[in-house]
């Protein structure tokens, strides 16, 4: 981006940011905090995809990445709030267990993408050593969906009591690979 246009584009950006607080003022409640948590998520996502833009390095597209995730897990932690007791709970491990999941994407992607560049510029052994790399990252990011939706399966059980609720652990645990 040229200068003018990255300056017009944060001007757009603090405008957007502007209309957002003004549209939340007139709400109150658990609407005017979801509708807070999505204007911030918004104004941060632009930031970061902005900045993304600007400069386009791996890293900067992980931020992009990153900052989107944590955008929809405000909102959806936010909507969360007009539930209760377990169904909030398991509202609130859904929330995490998306947002570890898109970390995990994003993680993926960035160690892919260096991965590749050195594959790419070596031979041999360092593209072998490269493409284990991707392998390990790839098994890294699976972990830690796994784990994540494992989280959410525990917290569903919590809604059973006695015999139900170890027989509903027991399945969670052998579906997500804990046995």
């Amino acid at each position: 981006l040229s200068a003018a246009d990255y300056k017009v584009a944060k001007q757009q950006i603090a405008a957007d940011k502007k209309t957002d607080g003004k549209a939340c003022a007139i709400l109150s409640g658990n609407p005017k905090d979801i509708c807070q948590a999505e204007a911030k998520g918004r104004e941060k996502l632009a930031v970061a995809e902005l900045y993304a833009r600007n400069k386009p390095t791996p890293k900067t597209h992980y931020a992009a990445r990153i900052a989107k995730a944590e955008a929809v897990y405000g909102v959806s932690r936010e909507r969360c709030d007009d539930l209760a007791g377990n169904a909030k709970d398991v509202c609130v491990k859904e929330a995490k267990s998306a947002q570890t999941a898109a970390k995990a994407d994003a993680k993926l992607q960035l160690k892919t993408t260096a991965a590749s560049t050195t594959a790419a510029k070596q031979t041999g052994a360092a593209q072998s050593s490269a493409n284990d790399k991707i392998i390990d990252a790839r098994k890294d990011a699976s972990a830690d969906k796994r784990e994540a939706q494992y989280k959410v399966a525990e917290e569903k059980c919590d809604t059973y009591a006695g015999e139900a609720k170890t027989t509903c652990l027991e399945a969670a645990k052998v579906n997500f690979g804990k046995r």
